[in-house]
Formats: structure tokens, sequence, C-alpha cells
């Protein structure tokens, strides 16, 4: 698999994937579950600090690439909604942009 660099080859390729993304997100609503494969990550420590020891090491998780697709479906229709609707608080601003 080789990786995709331009930006119009990214949109274009995920595109191709909506027919293939629709029915599995709907299924995931309807049933409330996950594949356990999606469940799965690869988890690596990733050096923090100047000296060697543990505690300068931080996890890095790498999870299925196309849970995290629909987790972004759902998180920027969620922020429509929400922004819509006028439902979050001028406050609350560490997990939006534009805040």
């Amino acid at each position: 698999m080789t990786m995709l660099r331009s930006k119009h080859t990214n949109f274009t390729t995920l595109s191709a994937t909506i027919p293939y993304l629709a029915p599995l997100l709907d299924i995931t609503i309807n049933t409330a579950t996950l594949p356990c494969d999606w469940k799965r990550a690869t988890i690596f420590p990733i050096h923090k600090g100047d000296s060697p020891i543990v505690t300068n090491y931080g996890p890095v998780s790498l999870t299925a690439i196309i849970c995290k697709q629909i987790e972004h479906v759902i998180t920027s229709y969620l922020r429509q909604v929400w922004d819509k609707n006028d439902w979050l608080y001028e406050g609350q601003h560490g997990f939006r942009p534009g805040y």
C-alpha cells in the first residue's frame, strides 16, 4: 500500500470509499457495536524528554483508519448540530475550532 501525498488524491480516494463506508457506518450506528479489528491498536512509546527514563515516554496508539474516518464523519456532524442549535456555551472552547 502506498502513501497518498496530495490533497486531491486523498479527496478522490475518500470519495471512492464513501459507498463502502456508508453501509458500515449505518450498521455500526444501528447495532451500537464496532468490529473487533477496529478496537485494536498498536501502541508505540514516544520519547518526550531529555533523560532516558521510563516516565519520559508517552504512548501513541495507531488504530484502524476506517474507524478514524467514521469518527471524523460523526464528529463533524455533531459539531454542525451543536453550532446550528447554539447548544454549547462560548466558554466551552477547548475542543472547538475558531473559539
